[in-house]
């Protein structure tokens, strides 16, 4: 019931521009105030010593009683400049495979004092503490799982404290847009992609196949039996695997229509699959998608881009 009445006075009286531009300073407008449980159970104390002080005219009551009061305002000041002044800035969010967990990072900065037991959290999720030493920047982490590919959008986020004793709620908005890209998942079964035939003088790239003999290695553990170099062993040498090789195309493309998957998401996760292990191996690689082509190339950026492709397609602002 508290919660819902604190959300409704924030949403009525607190109407910022989203997304918010960086940095945000949590000046007196922005911070919101409301006693917690314990301090409507303590005010209704306050009041039962009240009655009893003036019904049985008790000096001593009367003097516990505005003590008491007294240090309830007093608490109620502390717990608002536990969040006056604060700075917030958006931190890195990166990117991740549908299934996991992605973090939204948000900074906060204490110019003047330090911070104690200051909480951020998502509507949806538990709150994260954090505390924020005097000039220096604390990072609060957020969790949020990220259940399919796309944009994971983290709305707006509550920043709060019931710093020092809890009988106050002390809290305030923030928006910046944070948005993490997720990435789909990879479907290991999906192996490596169909490797294009050379053309003219294009020098190949040796990846691992089963066309030609490339070297014996020592033997491991579930090693296939048809691998083992016997004729070695019978030599009296130690027991060696003979590995293989195929010559792949300088520059390989990934395509949509190769990618053979019963549903848009399957195949998704094949050209997923598909990127990270020709970027593992080495070789150069574009990526055709309907409506978007990657031109070839390689490296962690070239990796990200063409994940964030397959990550967006299909949504609006798509690259």
């Amino acid at each position: 019931m508290f919660a819902n009445a604190r959300q409704s006075i924030s949403d009525w009286i607190f109407r910022a521009k989203v997304p918010e531009s960086p940095p945000v300073t949590l000046v007196q407008r922005r911070i919101f105030v409301l006693p917690t449980r314990q301090g409507y159970l303590f005010a209704l104390v306050l009041l039962v010593l009240l009655l009893a002080s003036i019904n049985y005219t008790l000096s001593l009551g009367f003097l516990l009683t505005f003590l008491l009061a007294a240090m309830g305002s007093v608490s109620m000041l502390h717990t608002w400049r536990n969040l006056a002044h604060l700075k917030l800035r958006p931190g890195r969010c990166d990117p991740v495979f549908a299934g996991d967990t992605a973090h939204f990072n948000v900074v906060l900065e204490a110019p003047k004092r330090q911070r104690y037991a200051v909480a951020l959290r998502r509507r949806e999720g538990d709150p994260v503490f954090v505390d924020v030493q005097e000039t220096e920047h604390a990072v609060a982490s957020l969790p949020v799982p990220a259940l399919r590919r796309g944009r994971l959008r983290c709305g707006r986020l509550e920043i709060f404290t019931r710093y020092p004793v809890g009988l106050f709620h002390a809290w305030s908005y923030v928006d910046f847009g944070l948005v993490a890209i997720v990435y789909p998942r990879p479907d290991p079964t999906a192996g490596l992609p169909p490797q294009q035939s050379l053309s003219g003088d294009d020098e190949g790239i040796p990846v691992k196949g089963d066309e030609e003999f490339s070297v014996l290695r020592a033997y491991n553990p579930g090693d296939a039996p048809k691998l083992i170099a016997w004729k070695a062993l019978a030599r009296g040498d130690d027991l060696l695997t003979k590995e293989f090789q195929a010559t792949a195309s300088a520059e390989l493309w990934l395509d949509w229509i190769d990618a053979r998957a019963p549903d848009p998401e399957a195949r998704l996760s094949v050209l997923a699959h598909w990127v990270i292990e020709t970027e593992r191996l080495g070789q150069s690689y574009g990526l055709r998608l309907p409506g978007v082509s990657i031109p070839p190339g390689r490296g962690d950026a070239h990796r990200a881009r063409c994940l964030e492709a397959l990550a967006l397609h299909g949504e609006d602002g798509a690259p």
